[in-house]
């Protein structure tokens, strides 16, 4: 085993083996750092250091940037995902928490929980365009597939706050239940699902009327009501399946998206947070504050198959294809 693994390292460096595999980038909240995990051997193989309270990521649609929300540098961080090298930060506003990139690769959309405000960043220029106010604790954001809305869920509002993203004005709120704190839209554009931490609900909304046409509610035998608390929500690019993390309940809840009916509910580390999909849609990863790991479940077997130890209190996560490319 080991001669083959010093092979195949003497032919990847020489240009002449398999191609490099995936990377999954973490970031650890209270470690204050970034886990990279290669993607095949989920061995961690670069950590980054020297990040205030890391928590939301993501990466730009070609994969090179990784943006990072440092919400006590009042900065987003951006990192290039190939030599891990930092670049020119951009300005965020206070406490970013999360953000969502638009489809073109620009702007950037970021959650200011401090301020009430969505920031809106042109991640060439790293010039602010707009500040956009919104309800109480914004975080959750999410946009549409034709990059037409932007939506953020205030967490003390409990609303899910709709913004046009050529005029950076709200065109429509929208009541949840409690402490909303993460959202999704179908890819077909047709629905936006929003957890709820404290209602303990994913409401989901038809963006023709902006109307909830259901709230889905969780049930874990054992567990008390208020133990599960749906927080990260991911749903398949083919549109079939929504995964929620729900927290300290240690489950990812799986969601049949055209019953609109939980299927079923899969044990993972300990209080689960967010939720990522590998370039090609066939690993969903797992953030495990309170057990410092990432589960990695099969989606099309729905089994948790292993999880991996990374940094302290690890928050977001994102799954970056070698040859570019992004969940």
């Amino acid at each position: 085993m080991r001669r083959i693994a010093a092979t195949a390292a003497v032919l990847a460096l020489l240009g002449t083996g398999p191609a490099l595999a995936d990377k999954v980038f973490v970031t650890n909240e209270k470690g204050n750092s970034i886990s990279v995990l290669d993607a095949s051997s989920l061995q961690v193989i670069h950590t980054i250091e020297g990040l205030q309270r890391p928590r939301g990521i993501t990466a730009s649609p070609d994969g090179r940037h990784i943006y990072v929300c440092a919400s006590d540098d009042n900065l987003v961080r951006v990192f290039d995902a190939a030599t891990y090298e930092e670049l020119p930060s951009l300005p965020s506003g206070a406490d970013p928490e999360l953000f969502v990139l638009h489809p073109s690769g620009s702007p950037l959309f970021i959650a200011n929980e401090d301020d009430n405000l969505v920031t809106v960043v042109d991640v060439n220029s790293r010039q602010v365009l707009a500040e956009v106010p919104v309800g109480v604790e914004p975080e959750g954001m999410g946009v549409s597939p034709d990059g037409k809305f932007v939506v953020t869920t205030s967490e003390t509002t409990n609303m899910a706050h709709l913004i046009d993203t050529t005029t950076y004005q709200i065109v429509g709120n929208v009541l949840v239940d409690s402490r909303p704190r993460f959202a999704e839209y179908t890819p077909d554009g047709k629905f936006l699902f929003v957890s709820a931490e404290i209602g303990g609900t994913v409401s989901v909304i038809d963006t023709a009327t902006n109307e909830v046409v259901k709230k889905i509610g969780f049930e874990v035998q054992g567990l008390l009501p208020e133990a599960i608390q749906p927080v990260g929500l991911r749903i398949t690019a083919d549109g079939t399946k929504a995964y929620v993390a729900l927290g300290p309940a240690n489950r990812v809840a799986v969601i049949d998206v055209a019953r609109l009916a939980v299927t079923d509910y899969l044990l993972v580390g300990q209080r689960v947070w967010q939720l990522a999909f590998s370039p090609d849609g066939k690993t969903l990863y797992t953030t495990n504050g309170n057990s410092n790991d990432v589960s990695v479940i099969d989606t099309q077997s729905d089994q948790v198959t292993v999880s991996v130890p990374v940094g302290e209190q690890p928050w977001g996560v994102v799954a970056v294809a070698s040859a570019g490319g992004v969940e």
